[in-house]
C-alpha cells in the first residue's frame, strides 16, 4: 500500500513539474503577463496556481499513458521539451506585438518627430514614443477583445494535443516562426500604410508650394504640417492598426496546436 502511494505521488509530482515548465514558459514570455510592472511574485503563484489546477485534468485525461521517469535526467530533458511550448507559444506572441513597435519606429521616423525616445522596460531597451503608444493600445484592445482567455484556453489546448513529457516537434515548430517573422512585419508596415500615405501627399503639396512661392520656408512649414498631420491622421488610425495584430495574434495560437498536433 505503502509502495503505492508512493508511485502515484511521485508520478503526481513528475507531471506537475513537467505542466509548471510549460505553463511558466508561456506566463514568462506571453503578452500582459511578461510585463515587469507585474511583480515577479505574481506571476510565480500565477504560474505554479494554473499549473496545480491542470495537472490533475492532465492525469485523469490519458490514464493509459505511462509517465514515471526513471531518473532527474530524463526528467530535465522532458522539462525541456515542455519549456520549448511555453516559450514558442509566449515568444510567438511576443514577435507579432513587435510588429507594433515597428509601426511607431517608422511613423516617428517618417514625420520628423522620432527625435526623443523613452525607455521600455518591456524590451530593456529605448523606444519611439510613438511605438510605445501603438504598444500600449494594441495591449488595451487585445484585452479587451478577450485575447488573455484566447492564450490560456490555447494553452490548455496544447496538453490535449501534446501531452507533458510527449516531447515537441521542433520541425514543425520552426517553420511557424519562420512564417510569423514575415507576418509581424508585414501587419506592422500595413498599420503604419494610413500615415505613411498622408506624409507622402502632404511632402508632394510642400514640393508644389516650394516651386510656386520658393520664399517661403518650406522646412520650417513642413516640420509643423508633418507634427499636425501626424498627429490628426494617427488618432484616426491608430484603433484600426491596434485591432489589425489581433488576427494574427489569435492566429499563432491556432498555429501552435497545429504544430504540436500528430501528424496522421
Amino acid at each position: 500500500m505503502i509502495d503505492g502511494l508512493e508511485a502515484e505521488l511521485t508520478e503526481l509530482g513528475v507531471v506537475f513539474a513537467l505542466v509548471f515548465a510549460r505553463v511558466g514558459a508561456a506566463v514568462t514570455t506571453a503578452p500582459i503577463l511578461s510585463d515587469p510592472a507585474m511583480p515577479l511574485r505574481v506571476r510565480a503563484l500565477f504560474a505554479v496556481t494554473l499549473a496545480a489546477l491542470v495537472t490533475p485534468t492532465v492525469i485523469a485525461g490519458e490514464p493509459e499513458q505511462p509517465r514515471y521517469i526513471d531518473n532527474l535526467l530524463e526528467l530535465g530533458v522532458a522539462c525541456g521539451g515542455e519549456l520549448l511550448i511555453g516559450l514558442a507559444l509566449g515568444l510567438g506572441l511576443m514577435v507579432i506585438l513587435s510588429g507594433v513597435q515597428l509601426t511607431g519606429q517608422i511613423v516617428g521616423q517618417m514625420s520628423g518627430m522620432a527625435l526623443t525616445e523613452g525607455a521600455n522596460p518591456l524590451f530593456g531597451d529605448t523606444a519611439s514614443i510613438f511605438g510605445e503608444v501603438y504598444y500600449l493600445v494594441a495591449s488595451a484592445v487585445f484585452l479587451a477583445a478577450g485575447g488573455m482567455q484566447v492564450v490560456l484556453g490555447g494553452l490548455m489546448d496544447t496538453f490535449v494535443v501534446a501531452p507533458p513529457g510527449g516531447g515537441a516537434p521542433l520541425a514543425g515548430l520552426m517553420e511557424s516562426f519562420a512564417c510569423l517573422v514575415s507576418v509581424g512585419f508585414e501587419v506592422g508596415v500595413r498599420a503604419s500604410a494610413p500615415l505613411l500615405l498622408a506624409l507622402l501627399l502632404a511632402t508632394i503639396v510642400l514640393g508644389l508650394v516650394s516651386r510656386t512661392l520658393p520664399q517661403i520656408n518650406t522646412i520650417v512649414v513642413g516640420f509643423g504640417l508633418n507634427a499636425m498631420l501626424t498627429l490628426a491622421v494617427m488618432t484616426a488610425s491608430i484603433g484600426a492598426a491596434a485591432w489589425a495584430f489581433q488576427a494574427p495574434l489569435a492566429g499563432w495560437v491556432d498555429e501552435v496546436i497545429v504544430s504540436l498536433s500528430p501528424v496522421p
